[in-house]
Parts: structure tokens; sequence; C-alpha cells
């Protein structure tokens, strides 16, 4: 008879890489010179092989689309640190993209703020 987990393997191997990327950011990499960079959110691809990596920038010293060029230039040394942690048989390949809900959340305050102030 087969367990049941609370979500399915890809779920689990995600949430994994999402901790090991943040330890590793911390501890091997330094991404200070791009402003802070947190990782929101990991999808990995159902055959474990290739990992989207979402992330924010709370302060960017640079504009968006050079800091996530220079995350996509780093994303060789992550998945040599995350191959030495992640106990799979294949280091899945990173991909590293903006994520822009918190941007998108404080213009939607901004804009509901103004509304409440109006009136």
């Amino acid at each position: 008879m087969r367990s049941e987990r609370p979500f399915k393997r890809t779920d689990r191997v995600a949430n994994e890489i999402q901790h090991i990327l943040g330890k590793i950011q911390t501890q091997h990499i330094d991404l200070s010179d791009l402003g802070f960079i947190t990782i929101s959110r990991v999808k990995i691809s159902p055959d474990l092989k290739s990992v989207k990596v979402f992330f924010s920038v709370v302060q960017p010293k640079h504009t968006i689309e050079n800091i996530q060029l220079s995350m996509n230039k780093k994303a060789k040394a992550f998945r040599k640190y995350l191959g030495m942690e992640l106990r799979i048989k294949f280091t899945p390949s990173l991909r590293f993209y903006y994520d822009d809900t918190v941007a998108y959340t404080q213009k939607l305050d901004s804009i509901f703020h103004d509304l409440y102030s109006d009136d």
C-alpha cells in the first residue's frame, strides 16, 4: 500500500531547492552589489532537471534587466553549490526570473491608499 504524502515530490524538491539557494546566497555567493535579493519562489519541471528560480529585489542597485542577467551569469556557481547539498540523481539547471509580485502589490496598495485618502 502506498502512503499518501501531503504534496507531490516536485513540490518537496522545489521547497528544498529554495531553502538551499537561500543558504548559498548568504554563505557562498555575494549578491550585495546587485541589491537585497530574496528567492521568492522555485518551480521545477516534472523530470526534476530544470528549475525556474523567481527572485525579488528590495533595494536594486542596477536595473532589473541587468540584475536578472547577472543572476543568470551566476547560475553555474549556484548549481555547483546546489549539487553539493541536494541529494537527487541529477543537479537541475537553473534559470533566474524577476518576480514582480512585490512591486505589483505595492502599486495596488498605493492605489487603494489614494482611494481611501480622497474620501
